[in-house]
């Protein structure tokens, strides 16, 4: 099952970098640049897969928003987007990615990290099983 995914996060929460190692660990992605913070150090480029993963309520800051304006088929094929907040800005960022052209995948995974920022990091197996489910769903669907 090899994919070329990235997982991207746009959090100060130490669960978030704990959400992508799963991600990475699970799907054995050996990039080195497999899992980084948005926007990431290496551009995205010809990826399969895209998770964005970010906090936040609202409106989404500039940084995060032209960051999902820049994506497009040739950086991402598809791209999934992970929420640790409300659904205004989900819908905000949907809408942002949807405009790029990029095939946006439709099921929104909403969760509620909490907890203050830096301190946390520890996923509870339900957690983490439920996540991992939903990035299996992903790939199994666009593969």
């Amino acid at each position: 099952m090899a994919l070329k995914m990235r997982f991207l996060y746009y959090s100060n929460k130490s669960k978030m970098k704990t959400i992508a190692e799963s991600v990475k660990n699970e799907f054995d992605l050996a990039a080195a640049n497999a899992i980084d913070v948005i926007p990431p150090a290496y551009s995205c480029e010809n990826e399969r897969l895209v998770i964005l993963a970010v906090s936040g309520k609202g409106e989404p800051n500039d940084i995060l928003r032209r960051f999902c304006l820049e994506l497009n088929k040739k950086k991402a094929q598809n791209v999934a987007l992970l929420v640790d907040g409300d659904e205004k800005l989900g819908a905000k960022l949907t809408e942002a990615v949807k405009q790029t052209g990029t095939n946006f995948i439709d099921d929104v995974k909403y969760i509620k990290i909490g907890g203050l920022p830096f301190f946390g990091g520890k996923l509870t197996d339900d957690e983490k099983a439920d996540i991992l489910a939903w990035v299996h769903n992903i790939v199994n669907n666009i593969q």
